[in-house]
């Protein structure tokens, strides 16, 4: 009975995501990317790539606890490898104008010219999964010693890494590879990805964002289910406990430090199609903060929560409080109080009401399914009662 009951758990789940995935291509289809609600794609794009960050560090963070400030850095890191292998070939020298691009070919280039549609999705996947183990490799060699460290000494640590890789990306000498303090640009951006389907063109551009995203909280949440899982909220809990039990503490922080780095980095790749253009000075402290912050509005120790506070947060900072910063909001114009930068203010207010009533974060440590089971099982019994 109880598997059953798991089953038509995961079905619904399922179907909910499917149904997500039809809502954003229906949306993007009838808004389109010039219409009077273009704003809701863009956040929507956003908001789901914060959302596979903050799950990201909501990994390390929330289930294994460690503290840990470095996300910045390996979304740069994933950002600047994503736009180096999928920028065209005719392009570099004209990004490259003070350097000597020494890698001079693209992933997404050489397979479309063989395989055509399919070579360049394929080239762009392969060259966000680089993303995402390059940074993972470079999370490895920073976690060897950082990681022996605890509490706030990770936490300033791994800032500290973090500021470190940004200032080396825009290191001179490495200007034949990440373009020194230039920007990188002209790589294959999500407004790249479209169909045609009877004579129709279906823009794919908000789709691919939220797929990918999804994927990867997708695999977060079954690893953080799995064996592995287990053992990450073990360490959390208690350190000598778990390896009196037969954890090995170091080998299982460094796979959560990885981990949560390749997703950290996949995310920087998707912020980079999401942008435009990549630079190393736009991946600053204020980016980590906004990701620590996603994951303690939604709950430490909740992926779900991780996906509602980003989706709050960028619906709220970027759209619907915009108003305040152009004098007119909600159709009140006070061009004397709603000025730039009121916007910001507001929404210190909201963080604040949000803390105050929800001192665990808006899902605490609970997920989306657990909270719909104990609601129905709330309701059978007060309808039980009520007979």
């Amino acid at each position: 009975m109880v598997m059953e009951k798991d089953k038509k758990q995961k079905l619904v789940i399922v179907l909910l995501i499917l149904a997500l995935f039809l809502l954003v291509i229906v949306l993007e289809q009838v808004i389109g990317p010039t219409g009077a609600m273009s704003m809701l794609l863009t956040v929507l794009k956003k908001g789901f790539i914060y959302a596979l960050v903050a799950a990201s560090m909501n990994l390390l963070n929330g289930f294994t606890g460690l503290f840990s400030l470095g996300q910045a850095g390996f979304m740069l890191i994933g950002a600047y490898t994503y736009a180096i292998f999928t920028i065209p070939v005719a392009d570099r020298a004209s990004v490259y104008m003070y350097y000597d691009a020494m890698i001079n070919f693209s992933f997404p280039e050489v397979l479309s010219n063989t395989l055509g549609g399919i070579g360049l999705i394929l080239g762009v996947t392969i060259a966000i999964i680089l993303a995402g183990l390059i940074t993972a490799a470079m999370a490895f060699l920073i976690g060897l010693p950082v990681l022996r460290l605890k509490s706030d000494y990770l936490a300033i640590a791994t800032l500290g890494f973090a500021e470190i890789i940004r200032a080396i990306f825009q290191w001179g000498i490495l200007g034949p590879i990440t373009n020194g303090s230039n920007p990188l640009k002209n790589y294959i951006r999500l407004n790249a990805f479209k169909m045609q389907l009877f004579g129709t063109t279906i823009n794919l551009t908000t789709f691919a964002a939220v797929l990918v995203a999804s994927i990867g909280i997708g695999i977060i949440v079954l690893l953080i289910n799995s064996s592995y899982g287990r053992a990450f909220k073990a360490i959390r809990e208690d350190e000598i406990a778990a390896e009196a039990v037969g954890i090995n503490l170091f080998k299982h922080k460094l796979m959560s430090f990885c981990v949560s780095s390749f997703f950290a980095g996949v995310g920087g790749a998707l912020l980079a199609m999401f942008m435009g253009t990549v630079m190393a000075s736009n991946f600053r402290v204020a980016m980590t903060y906004e990701i620590l912050l996603i994951v303690v509005l939604g709950g430490i120790g909740s992926l779900s929560g991780s996906v509602i506070g980003a989706l709050l947060f960028v619906f709220t900072s970027e759209w619907w409080l915009r108003g305040l910063d152009s004098g007119v909001f909600l159709g009140i114009k006070a061009p004397f109080l709603f000025r730039n930068g009121f916007r910001l203010v507001i929404f210190s207010f909201i963080i604040m009401i949000i803390v105050l009533f929800f001192p665990q974060g808006i899902m605490g440590d609970k997920e989306v399914p657990n909270v719909l089971k104990n609601w129905l099982n709330f309701k059978k019994k007060v309808g039980e009662d009520h007979d």
